[in-house]
């Protein structure tokens, strides 16, 4: 299986999907593949427009990230809005690109990270310093993961904007709108399902079977400190998702 997921650091819907999506690759583990694409939410506030929410300025961010903290569960620090507002999204989709010139592992790490920064910390994710020390925390601690010096260099090369720019291409192709999306599809074939936005884990799981139907689980965990262990760093929220037992 081949999975696609469509994703911004400061879409917070992405961020409300992170327990679902994360007890989708552990339960998964080994039998599915996964890339992300950047998606580039916010521009700048001068052209950005969501008219589905009515938003098209940072005081109006607030309230929907609100609403995806109560509806999903997961912490988010809304007040970022007002506090501190990223002028753009695309520093930081930047900044996951250059990370992942090192491995997909270090830009999966660096994006979870990023995220944990706005969403947890309320960090502005617009700036670079704030980047910066996003991928210098992320190398002490995984050293084997990022290389700093490394990022902070490819942070402000040409292959990792150019990275994005195939990312945002993507995303016009396949007229990808809203985030989260997700495109899966058994390896090597065009043919798949796409799903959009916040959905539960059922539905994450009945789009695997749709493509797959023969595909099963190859683990579960009812253990808090196994989940916790195996994620490093983890919310309630996430933790809750997976120890609410198997699904039939």
């Amino acid at each position: 299986m081949e999975i696609e997921y469509y994703t911004d650091p400061l879409c917070c819907w992405s961020w409300a999907l992170e327990p679902q999506w994360r007890r989708l690759r552990f339960e998964y583990s080994g039998r599915v593949k996964w890339r992300y694409r950047m998606g580039g939410l916010i521009p700048n506030w001068e052209s950005f427009n969501d008219p589905m929410n009515v938003v098209n300025r940072p005081l109006q961010m607030g309230p929907l990230w609100m609403e995806a903290k109560y509806v999903s569960g997961m912490p988010i620090r809304d007040k970022i809005w007002y506090e501190n507002p990223p002028a753009s999204s695309f520093p930081a989709c930047i900044a996951v690109k250059a990370a992942g010139l090192q491995s997909p592992v270090a830009s999966e790490a660096y994006l979870r990270k990023v995220r944990e920064a706005v969403m947890l910390q309320g960090q502005n994710v617009g700036e670079r310093d704030v980047l910066r020390q996003v991928g210098r925390s992320l190398a002490e601690v995984q050293p084997d993961v990022l290389d700093a010096d490394v990022f902070e260099r490819d942070l402000g090369g040409e292959e990792a904007r150019k990275a994005f720019e195939e990312d945002l291409r993507q995303v016009r192709l396949h007229g990808i709108t809203r985030f989260p999306a997700l495109t899966m599809r058994r390896e090597g074939e065009e043919n798949g399902v796409l799903i959009i936005g916040y959905r539960p884990y059922e539905a994450l799981r009945t789009a695997l079977y749709k493509v797959a139907p023969e595909l099963e689980p190859v683990q579960h965990t009812t253990d808090e400190f196994e989940y916790r262990r195996y994620w490093g760093s983890i919310t309630e929220r996430e933790l809750e998702e997976v120890l609410k037992g198997t699904v039939s």
